[in-house]
């Protein structure tokens, strides 16, 4: 039976390398050429993800094994999940989550573990959108501009500044903006 790892995070600024290990460190002897690692939003369904398709259309076959850290690898919320499992499950492909105490999800305990815990993942996320709706409506309530600042008044602050005589990187530090937004402000 061939192993394979998906490992996926959601910015650059994070690294899947940690899952690798992690995966490795349970005792999985998963090659590199048989890690698929992708920087990409949870939000985006599965098999819209190219690592992931990939494996799945050109790299996994009956048989092997898929290993991932933690269950919202799999997809973006319940129904991804399952349905990404039954289509594995249905090509004859092994599933295997780190973060559940059962290690084989294609089982019949495993199916209905995976279900509790989607649901409670679902029901979790969807605790998260309502409470950041609330925060959006509290803050707009109380006043607070949100979102970015216009840009004719960056504008205005890059060109005031420049007529200072204030070198690029000052305008940054003065007015809060990023170095890009400066230079597309500068001309």
């Amino acid at each position: 039976m061939r192993v394979f790892a998906y490992c996926r995070v959601s910015t650059t600024e994070q690294t899947t390398e940690n899952q690798v290990l992690a995966i490795r460190k349970a005792g999985f002897d998963v090659p590199d050429n048989r890690v698929v690692s992708e920087k990409v939003s949870g939000s985006q369904a599965a098999m819209l993800r190219n690592g992931f398709k990939m494996l799945v259309e050109h790299k996994l076959e009956a048989g092997d094994q898929l290993v991932v850290l933690k269950l919202d690898r799999l997809g973006r919320g319940a129904i991804d999940v399952l349905s990404t499992l039954e289509m594995l499950t249905a090509k004859g492909i092994k599933v295997v989550s780190l973060d559940l105490p059962t290690s084989d999800l294609t089982s019949a305990e495993g199916r209905l573990m995976l279900g509790v815990f989607s649901a409670f993942a679902q029901f979790e996320k969807d605790r998260l959108i309502e409470r950041t709706q609330e925060g959006l409506a509290r803050a707009k309530a109380a006043g607070v501009k949100l979102g970015r600042p216009p840009a004719m008044k960056t504008y205005r602050s890059v060109q005031a500044a420049k007529a200072r005589g204030l070198s690029q990187a000052k305008v940054v530090e003065e007015i809060g903006v990023s170095l890009a937004t400066v230079k597309r402000h500068w001309k």
